[in-house]
């Protein structure tokens, strides 16, 4: 069995797997509560569907994709020293892309069926929480964050060289530029207690990459993105004016706390470079 027909069928078991999970965010963390459960008609278009869309990769041009990944290679040249080759960093952002479009994918079809939210949809107030109100967009980019970055800790295993962290939180004092790692107890502790100065002064980024055992730097920080509706363009998010960083957007605080470069992963736009 090839390796990419082996990321598709994982990711498959993982969704039905961890459905009822909940998802990340950048920033503070909200509750969002929904029934996520799915019947045998849901599941058996889900495993259609990847058989689909690993149909429709295994044709995407070729040369497309190492146009974008020779660019990767100009903006992260760390990734040609750690992974070898132009062609293994091709293959490493066409997989973590890949990663993006089946949480989509997925996640659209378990709430819409055969189609995505509209605008009207993604801003629909579904519920609210301690730290405002709780949209669609949100709650669908929670549960694409639980599967991408499931099917990317997968991938990070087979072809990373180096340590690398999955939703490890810091943080960051940037006057001082003090940074330090969040630990899981602390973290569900800041949690517990709401939006509060503290959690405010944190970051998560979705993976950070290292080149070394040094676990405060990072060669490329990644944060999948999932505009809705999918029209939109991915970016980063800008912190409001309580926040510690108020005036910077995410990439900012990244570059600045963890060295190395930020880059966004999107359903449509795959890895987006500057």
């Amino acid at each position: 069995m090839s390796a990419r027909r082996t990321v598709h069928w994982t990711f498959i078991r993982l969704f039905l797997a961890s459905a009822l999970l909940a998802g990340c965010a950048s920033g503070p963390q909200r509750s969002m509560r929904r029934d996520f459960r799915l019947d045998s008609v849901t599941a058996a278009r889900l495993r259609a569907a990847a058989n689909v869309s690993e149909g429709a990769t295994a044709l995407a041009p070729a040369v497309v994709t190492q146009t974008v990944a020779s660019r990767l290679v100009v903006v992260v040249p760390a990734l040609f020293t750690l992974l070898k080759s132009d062609n293994a960093v091709n293959d490493f952002q066409a997989r973590l892309e890949e990663c993006a479009r089946l949480a989509e994918r997925e996640v659209n079809s378990s709430f819409f069926g055969n189609r995505s939210p509209t605008r009207a949809e993604c801003g629909e107030e579904v519920d609210v929480d301690g730290c405002g109100r709780i949209t669609r967009a949100m709650l669908l980019g929670q549960r694409k964050h639980v599967l991408a970055l499931q099917c990317a800790r997968e991938i990070l295993e087979q072809l990373w060289p180096a340590p690398f962290s999955i939703e490890q939180r810091y943080r960051y004092y940037q006057h001082a530029e003090i940074l330090e790692t969040v630990s899981r107890e602390q973290e569900a502790d800041l949690l517990a207690r709401g939006c509060t100065p503290e959690l405010w002064r944190t970051i998560k980024p979705d993976i950070v990459l290292h080149a070394d055992r040094n676990l405060l730097r990072s060669v490329l920080a990644l944060d999948f993105k999932f505009p809705c509706p999918d029209t939109n363009e991915p970016r980063w998010t800008h912190y409001g004016e309580n926040s510690a960083y108020a005036g910077s957007t995410q990439d900012q605080i990244y570059r600045k706390a963890l060295g190395g470069e930020p880059l966004l992963i999107s359903p449509r736009k795959g890895v987006v470079t500057p």
